[in-house]
């Protein structure tokens, strides 16, 4: 297990914010999917881009930002700038720009609020990369994690700001070849962005939770490397040839390579069966199937919404159900003190609740994959009132947990507070149990 400087966390109120924020634009996917008839039109059509930025800014921003400001400084070990106004500020830029951009796309009357998101977007991806990268840029050497999460955010920077560009030029501010700037603003934002933070931070924790091999550094530096320039490559061809092919087979052979490497990696963990190692099965499955159906005409809206829709949102369940319990924990080391043996993370937030969860999402997939193979207006509200309650089960989990947490501190501090100041306190989250403490609040 790698090392966890738990003295350097942020307060857990941060980083709880943005995952907390993560459920309600899930719901809000849900009900955008009630228009199923103008999503499946075109994946061109700005309800569509409405939708897809619901999930890229909403769900996965949010689950992004939120993982990276308490990851670095204590799994990595990088200091994050800027503190607790920052991460409010980042919170605030991003959720509304985000909002701004899906009013002005869903409703055309609105569109003037595309030009507000072409601001605050940027400036959210820019805030990140003023918190995150010196400290990551002080470590690089040598360290894959850092470069891999410095480039991410660099990704992400780029991608904003081709974003806002975009949407200028939507505006008719600036000409600029639109279809193709798009495609590479999609590229790079899903691979560069998204796929390498998950495949920098994937290589410490799927060996940490799920017992899976380190993948080799060769490997990792080659898979990083390739996932941001074969989508710039792909990207210049279609400006050059006027033809989005080399793009398209760019980003299917990067889908293909991460889901088939994530998949022989699960083949060898030690620690299956968890929701956390099923989350991560199904949503690489899910990419692996977008690969395929992308090469062929026709099939991108189906592999779009394979990636946005059930790939990426099943790795990041996975992993924001961990941090969430993890959080919770050091809450509650943090209100208890010195000498109180706390409940380990898996009692915080049982495994039995996370598989529920889990569950929930894996029938909304199918409801999604049934609405994309046979369109029709029936499967498409369907699909949507699935996921609505999918995102609404998550939130209430996270509710669940928060309840628990202080439950636990109402057992804990009462039953410990009389002991000797020699007992001692359970400091690892993820350590043995001693026996006779309190019982799971809430069984």
């Amino acid at each position: 297990m790698a090392r966890l400087d738990i003295a350097q966390a942020p307060p857990p109120a941060l980083p709880l914010r943005f995952l907390h924020t993560v459920p309600a634009w899930g719901v809000l996917a849900g009900l955008m999917l009630w228009e199923g008839e103008t999503l499946m039109a075109s994946h061109w059509s700005p309800a569509t881009v409405a939708l897809v930025h619901v999930f890229t800014l909403g769900v996965l921003g949010n689950a992004m930002f939120g993982s990276l400001l308490q990851f670095l400084p204590v799994a990595a070990q990088s200091p994050v700038r800027g503190g607790h106004r920052l991460g409010l500020l980042l919170h605030a830029l991003l959720n509304l720009g985000a909002f701004c951009l899906v009013l002005g796309l869903w409703w055309p009357q609105l569109a003037p609020l595309r030009m507000l998101a072409a601001i605050l977007l940027p400036t959210a991806f820019a805030g990140l990369a003023y918190a995150c990268l010196p400290g990551l840029l002080a470590r690089l050497r040598g360290s894959l994690l850092h470069a891999g999460v410095a480039l991410s955010i660099g990704c992400g920077l780029a991608t904003a700001l081709l974003g806002g560009l975009l949407l200028a030029a939507m505006a008719g501010r600036v000409a600029l070849p639109l279809l193709p700037l798009t495609g590479l603003h999609a590229a790079l934002g899903v691979f560069g962005w998204a796929l390498v933070l998950v495949a920098s931070i994937g290589r410490v924790v799927m060996p940490m939770f799920q017992g899976t091999p380190v993948v080799p550094a060769r490997a990792q530096s080659a898979s990083v490397a390739a996932a941001v320039v074969l989508p710039l490559a792909g990207g210049v061809a279609w400006l050059c040839l006027e033809e989005p092919w080399p793009l398209r087979l760019s980003a299917s052979l990067l889908l293909a390579g991460i889901a088939l490497a994530g998949l022989w990696l699960q083949g060898r963990a030690r620690k299956p069966g968890t929701a956390l190692f099923l989350a991560w099965r199904f949503g690489l499955l899910a990419l692996l199937a977008a690969a395929l159906l992308l090469p062929w005409p026709g099939q991108g809206l189906r592999a779009g919404a394979l990636v946005l829709g059930i790939g990426l949102p099943l790795l990041v369940l996975g992993m924001l159900m961990e941090i969430a319990a993890f959080l919770a924990w050091i809450e509650l080391q943090h209100r208890c003190g010195r000498g109180v043996q706390l409940p380990g993370v898996q009692r915080l937030l049982s495994p039995a609740r996370r598989l529920r969860v889990l569950q929930v999402f894996l029938l909304s997939a199918a409801a999604l994959v049934t609405a994309l193979a046979w369109p029709s207006p029936w499967l498409a509200y369907l699909a949507g009132l699935a996921l609505a309650l999918a995102w609404l089960s998550l939130a209430a989990a996270l509710r669940r947990l928060r309840r628990d947490t202080n439950r636990w501190f109402a057992v804990l501090v009462p039953s410990d507070s009389a002991e000797s100041p020699a007992h001692a306190s359970d400091t690892s989250p993820y350590g043995p149990r001693q026996p006779g403490g309190p019982s799971a609040p809430g069984h």
